[in-house]
């Protein structure tokens, strides 16, 4: 009885089994098919723990309609380190980079090197409507466009109501005003960032623009620097050896200068937007006195011109799909999410538009400051042997309180000049 179900059984049961199994093939191919059609775009940008930046990327894979996916990579938290995981794959030829997050200090280098996509034809009309001049810049070498700017940002003058009614329009005003509350016995410092890193050549690049000088000349061949470079030099100097100088000055950067400023011993600091919502969670009581003014200017008739940062967006010269990548590189950096960047990443945006938008209004109530300082502000030096330049700045300037302001500007030429002609380059 059992042997014959097992015969009569055992076949049919096979057959079943047969057909479930191509079925299932079936289905499996034709998944596969639809992932293959769906390209996955790698998109290599800073670590953002906001969330904001992974809204866009799946926001974007959404508006697709199913032609492309955007899988957001994250680089490592240190500039350096975010530069030297791309210069190490682009230069391997990777292919399976696709959209890249570049410093704006990186898109002459990049294209230099031949590992970036130039920006034609109706995807750089797109990148450049509505988009700010002065971060379409950083995206600029020789002319040409090679990358779209995704966020932008810019020091402010952060001050303490209680302690300094009305702010200082000029360096010299803040630092006698520091001078003034030393003598009192009340906060005094002035936060701003003294260590040996890129922060130094920020503060000193802002300092010779605002001179009305660059630290290199126009076609960016050989170093400008002069007398508002020695101008800049001194300015740092007499901080550095005044009672404005925080003691830490020589190894502080960004956060610590945030929170100095947040302990209550300091009556200025220069820093980023980041440091307003960080004061209204961290210490609320000195919040209710924190305010904001334009950087201070070097001279009272000249605006001053603070350096932007930032992050712009480049197509990999190795990307196997690139029109596509242009496409999503533009939606990343779209309104919507530009806007989110803007409120839930403190990102200021790179859209003109976006600084009348009411919920940007809102939760920046600076905005017509920053957009102030972006329309007038300066960029770095825009060439591919940027780091070297940077290099030579910051070491030659650290410590701020050992500056000799002439002998300084003469070695920074000199190591510029060296780096210009690829002597002496430091990797």
């Amino acid at each position: 009885m059992h042997a014959r179900r097992g015969r009569t059984g055992g076949p049919r049961r096979t057959r079943a089994l047969v057909a479930l199994t191509l079925l299932a093939s079936t289905l499996a191919a034709c998944g596969g098919d639809e992932d293959t059609s769906r390209p996955t775009l790698n998109w290599y940008n800073f670590p953002d723990d906001s969330g904001a930046l992974q809204k866009a990327a799946d926001r974007c894979s959404r508006a697709s309609g199913g032609r492309y996916r955007i899988g957001y990579n994250k680089l490592p938290r240190a500039a350096d380190g975010q530069r030297q995981q791309l210069v190490r794959r682009l230069a391997a030829e990777d292919d399976s980079l696709d959209i890249l997050g570049l410093d704006v200090t990186w898109a002459a280098e990049f294209a230099e090197a031949r590992w970036i996509r130039e920006w034609t034809g109706e995807p750089k009309r797109r990148a450049t409507e509505g988009t700010l001049r002065v971060p379409l810049q950083t995206a600029t070498w020789k002319g040409r466009l090679y990358a779209v700017p995704y966020n932008t940002n810019t020091q402010l003058l952060w001050y303490r109501e209680d302690l300094v009614p009305t702010p200082p329009k000029t360096w010299s005003e803040m630092l006698n005003m520091s001078r003034g509350l030393a003598r009192q016995g009340r906060p005094h410092y002035v936060e701003i960032q003294g260590a040996q890193y890129e922060g130094l050549t920020v503060w000193f690049n802002s300092l010779i623009n605002s001179a009305g000088g660059t630290i290199l000349d126009p076609s960016a061949t050989e170093p400008s620097l002069g007398p508002p470079a020695v101008r800049a030099a001194s300015i740092m100097r007499e901080l550095a050896n005044s009672p404005a100088a925080d003691p830490s000055l020589p190894n502080q950067m960004e956060d610590q200068n945030r929170l100095a400023m947040e302990s209550g011993v300091a009556a200025f600091e220069l820093n980023y937007p980041f440091v307003y919502p960080s004061m209204k969670t961290n210490n609320p009581r000195l919040f209710e006195d924190f305010r904001w003014a334009p950087y201070p200017r070097v001279d009272a008739g000249r605006p001053a011109r603070p350096t932007i940062g930032g992050i712009d967006l480049a197509v990999s010269a190795y990307s196997r799909h690139p029109d596509l990548a242009f496409e999503a590189a533009l939606c990343l950096r779209n309104r919507e999410n530009q806007l989110t960047a803007a409120l839930e990443g403190g990102l200021p945006p790179t859209l003109r538009a976006l600084y009348d938008e009411p919920a940007f209004m809102k939760e920046y109530p600076f905005s017509e400051v920053v957009l102030s300082a972006l329309e007038s502000a300066s960029v770095r030096p825009l060439t591919p042997a940027y780091q070297n330049v940077s290099i030579a700045v910051s070491h030659t300037l650290s410590p701020p309180s050992e500056i000799d302001p002439e002998s300084a500007v003469d070695t920074i030429g000199e190591q510029i000049d060296q780096a210009l002609r690829s002597e002496g380059v430091i990797p």
